[in-house]
């Protein structure tokens, strides 16, 4: 089954439960999907059933969905289209990386995979998106990162960032203005505790939300500074 033949709520549905996972996180439960879309959990449930029906997923009682083949395939054809979309936004439209994802949910379920195809083509391949977030091949093959760190969770040296979620724009605002973007290179001199409320410069009240309860010091380029909690959750490292 392809993307186009399912409805664009099966289509959202099905990438966020792949989505949610790719960098090692808990799969996501019918009261988190419902949280995800603004929804109600019979709402949610009455999607899964229709999911399941058509071999989507599989279900079970009081455990969050599983993908089947048929499945993961519409997922990763919807993340392929987000990510180049995102990418195209980007190097083509001069589109800044903390304003592309919104777009790129719009966008994706418009584009057949024909123009997906060709916009794949035309910016030479990208193996990733402007956050680091691997782009599947038409195949639906994506390049694994088992083995990236969180920011918040490194111990002191030598790394390359890798990716930066794009769940909060006002986050990646600042850590672009930090430097702390993929491909980057950073020294982490320390992760601490602090009572001083590091994000006190920060203009959306959620990035200072966790500040003052760890704060990372990077150094990028001979420049150092801190990150709170909250902006270095964002952030996955590779060790170099």
């Amino acid at each position: 089954m392809r993307a186009g033949e399912v409805s664009e709520v099966s289509q959202d549905y099905l990438k966020a439960i792949w989505s949610a996972q790719e960098w090692g996180g808990e799969p996501m439960t019918a009261t988190e999907l419902a949280n995800r879309f603004g929804t109600t959990k019979a709402n949610v449930t009455e999607v899964l059933k229709r999911l399941d029906e058509l071999g989507l997923i599989v279900r079970v009682p009081y455990r969050p969905p599983v993908l089947t083949p048929a499945g993961e395939k519409v997922a990763l054809s919807m993340v392929r289209r987000h990510r180049l979309l995102e990418t195209f936004l980007v190097e083509s439209l001069g589109y800044g990386w903390d304003e592309v994802h919104d777009e790129a949910e719009i966008l994706e379920h418009a584009a057949s995979d024909r123009l997906v195809d060709r916009i794949d083509a035309f910016l030479g391949r990208p193996q990733a998106d402007p956050h680091g977030d691997p782009i599947p091949d038409p195949d639906g093959q994506i390049e694994s990162h088992d083995s990236s760190i969180l920011l918040t969770e490194a111990d002191p040296g030598s790394y390359e960032v890798i990716r930066v979620s794009d769940a909060d724009p006002a986050v990646l605002a600042h850590l672009a203005e930090a430097g702390v973007i993929p491909g980057a290179h950073i020294e982490v001199a320390d992760v601490s505790r602090s009572s001083s409320e590091v994000g006190e410069s920060a203009t959306d009240d959620s990035i200072g939300a966790d500040a003052g309860i760890v704060v990372v010091t990077v150094a990028i380029g001979g420049e150092s500074s801190e990150i709170d909690r909250a902006v270095a959750s964002a952030v996955y490292l590779s060790a170099t």
